[in-house]
């Protein structure tokens, strides 16, 4: 795994944490900035064929 890939699934994985973490504290303007950055992260991984497991996020 390249050290882009790796970067960018870590940056996925932060995001999915800190999007759950919004959810649990009922912050809703952060849930729409977690979710709206998860959408970017998860369309520049399938725009450079990184395959992303699907989460329950």
């Amino acid at each position: 795994m390249d050290a882009f890939t790796a970067g960018l699934l870590q940056r996925i994985k932060a995001t999915e944490s800190d999007l759950t973490r919004a959810r649990d504290e009922g912050d809703d303007f952060l849930v729409e900035v977690e979710l709206a950055e998860l959408d970017d992260l998860r369309r520049l991984a399938a725009e450079h064929g990184v395959e992303v497991a699907v989460s329950g996020v």
